[in-house]
């Protein structure tokens, strides 16, 4: 892949190659419990379109005038120890406000990765964790939350600190 710094150190390499092997492209439909509403229901999505480093899903029940939309993206800067990875992963969706005019809802999450000085991707993958189960679950719990009553989805939602 173009992205790949050849003069990098055998520490980026070896990264660079693993995140190559990660970035199997996604089904065409997300329909196996890949994405879930807030009562844990499944929600079909389909892929748009795709171009070198972003992807665009829709909901398959959506209606033109509300999208529901996943969209995944990834972006590259510097080389060598330098080299960052930023990737979002981003759900918007349309609905109708209380004015009766169209109003968009965005929840987001940006993973930045200093690719080029990890030998490994094991901290983001923590750092990615924490923020999942802070957002899904209540303090010691294993249970995934999925209706916004995790601590981390509630802080969000009610703009609670």
């Amino acid at each position: 892949m173009h992205w790949i710094n050849q003069s990098a150190t055998a520490q980026t390499k070896t990264v660079s190659l693993l995140l190559i092997t990660k970035l199997a492209m996604l089904a065409n439909t997300l329909n196996t419990n890949e994405v879930k509403n807030s009562a844990g229901t499944e929600q079909e999505f389909s892929r748009l379109s795709v171009s070198e480093r972003q992807t665009e899903f829709a909901l398959i029940s959506e209606v033109p005038s509300a999208p529901h939309r996943l969209k995944i993206s990834h972006l590259e800067t510097g080389a060598g120890s330098t080299k960052r990875r930023r990737s979002l992963v981003r759900f918007d969706k349309t609905v109708t406000g209380v004015s009766g005019d169209p109003v968009t809802i965005s929840a987001y999450t940006v993973l930045d990765i200093p690719v080029g000085d990890l030998s490994a991707l094991t901290e983001p993958t923590h750092c990615l964790a924490n923020l999942i189960s802070f957002c899904a679950s209540l303090g010691a719990s294993t249970t995934i939350l999925y209706d916004g009553t995790g601590n981390g989805a509630a802080s969000l939602i009610n703009g609670s600190l």
